[in-house]
């Protein structure tokens, strides 16, 4: 379904052949702006994209040899996160395990399929996260309530450890040895690789029996951490120096939330979407100590509103050209410059 595409200033669209859900950008600054997209087809056979993206031209280019088939949709995809151009020319996704896949000028190849669980039998990968401080490690959440480290230069599995009561559903790096993980059983909950037999519940879904369903770590700003729950228009922005009570919670969205993403660098502000058809984009930073003070939830409005036309799948803030943001929805990337 292409539907309509209506061109407004500092909105540009690409159509796909077919439905987008993952979506990620690319950190090197030795080519054009570079996005990776998925599909997502009831299908054993899925696909992944690269799309580049002109700043100066403001148009989209595609390469048909830069398409590779997907076993499953996949679950998320990041490229190598580094913006030094001597490092491998890598983007990686997940699903019933993670690849890594090399890019190339004239085709992308699979480098190594990364399988296997000390714990119990392969099970899918939900998510996973692939930090700049930390390129040889890539942490994965699975279905299987287990959290996995890959050693991705060893390319083999690192540690894995029982994480949660039920299915982990996201995953998102914090610091070094540390991470966050939130999971049907409702609660989110920090690791440190130094302390693998311990974790430390952050937060608890208030509403009964509600799994979590996504979590980011503020990149730029550690202190905070946002998720979401399952069926909620809200995002609750968590304080890592004040567990269990949120600081803040954005309930400006009229449908469920469908993924959240911080800004580089600085991380004040936050972008969130859902089946609103909305993306809003939040001064979270900036309302923190005014929100501490009056707690209360209706008093923080977004800074920006940006309304399509059906529900938003995903959002990307770009990590390199900050006032970037990539949004999915049907079958059509779009990029809003804000």
């Amino acid at each position: 379904m292409q539907g309509h595409v209506e061109i407004r200033p500092g909105i540009h669209t690409h159509v796909a052949q077919w439905p987008i859900y993952a979506l990620a950008w690319s950190l090197r600054r030795d080519k054009n702006a570079r996005l990776a997209i998925g599909s997502y087809i009831e299908d054993h056979t899925n696909k992944v994209e690269l799309v580049h993206f002109n700043h100066e031209s403001l148009n989209y280019s595609t390469d048909p040899n830069l398409v590779f088939d997907h076993p499953y949709a996949p679950t998320n995809i990041m490229f190598f996160p580094s913006e030094d151009d001597t490092n491998p020319d890598i983007v990686a996704t997940s699903g019933d395990c993670l690849r890594l896949w090399e890019i190339h000028d004239d085709r992308i190849e699979l480098k190594s399929l990364l399988t296997g669980n000390k714990i119990r039998d392969n099970s899918a990968i939900t998510s996973f996260d692939w930090a700049e401080f930390d390129t040889g490690r890539v942490a994965a959440s699975n279905v299987d309530t287990t959290c996995t480290i890959w050693d991705i230069e060893r390319e083999a599995l690192d540690t894995q450890l029982v994480a949660h009561d039920k299915e982990v559903y996201d995953i998102s790096w914090g610091g070094f040895n540390v991470f966050a993980s939130v999971s049907g059983d409702g609660s989110m909950r920090v690791f440190d690789l130094r302390d693998k037999e311990r974790s430390t519940i952050i937060f608890e879904n208030p509403a009964q029996d509600c799994p979590l369903l996504r979590l980011e770590w503020n990149k730029g700003d550690p202190r905070f951490i946002a998720t979401v729950g399952m069926d909620s228009n809200k995002v609750v922005i968590m304080d890592i120096r004040q567990p269990t009570t949120p600081v803040m919670e954005l309930n400006k969205h009229k449908g469920s939330v469908n993924a959240i993403s911080w800004s580089p660098h600085l991380g004040r502000q936050l972008c969130s979407c859902g089946d609103d058809s909305r993306a809003l984009i939040w001064d979270v930073v900036g309302n923190t100590g005014f929100q501490a003070r009056n707690n209360n939830g209706d008093d923080v409005k977004p800074d920006m509103c940006y309304e399509s036309t059906a529900e938003i799948n995903q959002v990307r803030w770009s990590p390199v050209q900050m006032d970037w943001v990539a949004l999915a929805f049907l079958n059509m990337l779009q990029l809003l410059k804000v």
